[in-house]
Parts: C-alpha cells; sequence; structure tokens
C-alpha cells in the first residue's frame, strides 16, 4: 500500500504555480522497535513527569515550560506566549533565490524529501522548472513551515522529481576551522600521492545500498524470529580480534605492504 502524502500544496516561481505532494525520502518504520515492559506482570510501563524535589506526579494542567537563567532559577512562558511566535503554516514554497549546486556544503543538508507534482495539470510547470534548475546547475532556496518550525529549504533536481532539502540553521553548524585550522600546510610527497590513489583505485566499486545495512538490526531479527518459535536464541556473534597496529616505522613500506595485500585479497 502506498504511504499517505506527507504534505500537500504549490510550488511556486513568480507567476508560474504548480500543485506539488512531498514525502519524506527516508524512514525508520522498519526499525526494530521495544516497549518498555513489567518483567513480572507483562504490562507495559507508563511514564509520567515527576517533581525533581517532592518526587510526586505532575497533573498535565500544571506543566509550563522554562527557559534557564540561573541555578534552580527558570523564565516561565505560558502556552500562549509560545503560540504568538509561531507562524502559520504556509502550503506554498515560493522559491526566492538560487544558487549554483555545489556551493551549499552537505553539512547543511538535514532532512531529505520527494517533490512532485499532484496534478497532470500543473505537470508541465513542475518539469520546466526542473529541467531549468538542472541545466543552469542551481538548486533553488525557499522557505517553509515544517515539523512546527519555519525552515529554509533546498530544492535539487533528480531524475523527473525534485528532492527538498530541509537546511539547518545556521546555530547548528559549527565552524569548521575551529577545528581543521591547526593542521599543518605541508606538502604531501609525491609517491606517497601514487600509492595511495593506486590503494583508492583499488578499493573503488559502485555504490550499494549494502554498504549501509544495519547489522544489529539483522541480528535483533534473528532473535525475535527463533523466540516466535520457540527454539534458542542464535549464538551470540564473535567479533573479530584484530592485532593492534604497531609503530609505523616507513609509511612507503606500509603503503606497499597495503597494495601486495589488496592484491591477494582480490585474487581470492
Amino acid at each position: 500500500m502506498a504511504p499517505r502524502t506527507f504534505w500537500k500544496g504549490y510550488l511556486k516561481l513568480s507567476l508560474v504555480t504548480c500543485p506539488v505532494a512531498m514525502m519524506p525520502a527516508t524512514s525508520e518504520e522498519e526499525k526494530v522497535r521495544f516497549h518498555t515492559l513489567n518483567a513480572r506482570t507483562g504490562n507495559r510501563v507508563v511514564s509520567r513527569y515527576m517533581d525533581s524535589v517532592t518526587g510526586k506526579p505532575v497533573d498535565e494542567d500544571d506543566e509550563v515550560k522554562g527557559y534557564p537563567r540561573g541555578e534552580d532559577d527558570y523564565v516561565l512562558l505560558e502556552d500562549e506566549e509560545l503560540e504568538a511566535v509561531a507562524l502559520e503554516s504556509t502550503r506554498t514554497i515560493d522559491i526566492e533565490n538560487f544558487v549554483p549546486a555545489d556551493t551549499i556544503g552537505w553539512i547543511w543538508y538535514d532532512k531529505p524529501h520527494y517533490l512532485m507534482p499532484n496534478d497532470p495539470v500543473g505537470e508541465e510547470a513542475f518539469s520546466v522548472i526542473r529541467d531549468a534548475m538542472a541545466s543552469t546547475g542551481t538548486v533553488g532556496v525557499s522557505r517553509l513551515v515544517l515539523y512546527r518550525r519555519e525552515r529554509a529549504v533546498m530544492l535539487e533536481p533528480r531524475d523527473k522529481g525534485i528532492v527538498l532539502w530541509t537546511l539547518r540553521y545556521g546555530d547548528e553548524v559549527r565552524d569548521e576551522t575551529e577545528y581543521f585550522g591547526k593542521i599543518g600546510n605541508g606538502k604531501v610527497d609525491g609517491s606517497l600521492m601514487k600509492l595511495v590513489t593506486k590503494l583508492i583505485e583499488e578499493r573503488t566499486t559502485p555504490w550499494n545500498p549494502d554498504m549501509a545495512a544495519d547489522p544489529v538490526q539483522a541480528r535483533l531479527l534473528d532473535i525475535i524470529a527463533a523466540k516466535k518459535k520457540g527454539r534458542k536464541r542464535p549464538a551470540k556473534a564473535k567479533p573479530e580480534t584484530e592485532a593492534p597496529p604497531g609503530n609505523v616505522i616507513s609509511i612507503m613500506d606500509a603503503l606497499k605492504k597495503s597494495i601486495a595485500a589488496e592484491g591477494k585479497r582480490r585474487g581470492r
């Protein structure tokens, strides 16, 4: 069964508008999830907010948001005050700017969504916006209310559709110079570069989604399947033991040994 549409609205560029639908490009529905149970009764355990001082449960009507301004001192905000700053959910993706596709670093990308035309009549307008971005090597930048907050979004042409990425807020991305600035600018030895390049070429293969498979998920499913059938759970996988790396005296020697070992691995 096809998943229910996550968002419906309009894609707008100047006076050109078309109806669109949007779905998250990723899903965690297949993840193994657990409930916490009472081992004695088999009943589910429920959680409640407790007063950290009195230890008594707090009624929902007594819950309030607080911003810390000191130790055990908070500025209290009522629901009405929080709702006053919330933005009305807009249903129009109005493309305000276009930027070269390679100027927005991947670190700004947050959540991907698939954007597609939602009406055959508007498909031509959608397609021309998509193809124009592809031909100019640009992506669109707009703003949209998603997940209860206004966010900057990026529209990237992809195949027959558009991938809409929510972008991280400016205060979420750390300045890389604080971490990379102290790395030296020494010139790399050309002969070493050739050997590492050869090693990379030896290990270069086409991308396969199986490379990002979750081995823990597979083992959990094996355990659950065995328990359903009343069988003994599978034996715990023994981690492969690796010898601790020794002191590398020569990078050149280490690279030559790596390439030789790579050749043997491919031969097998």
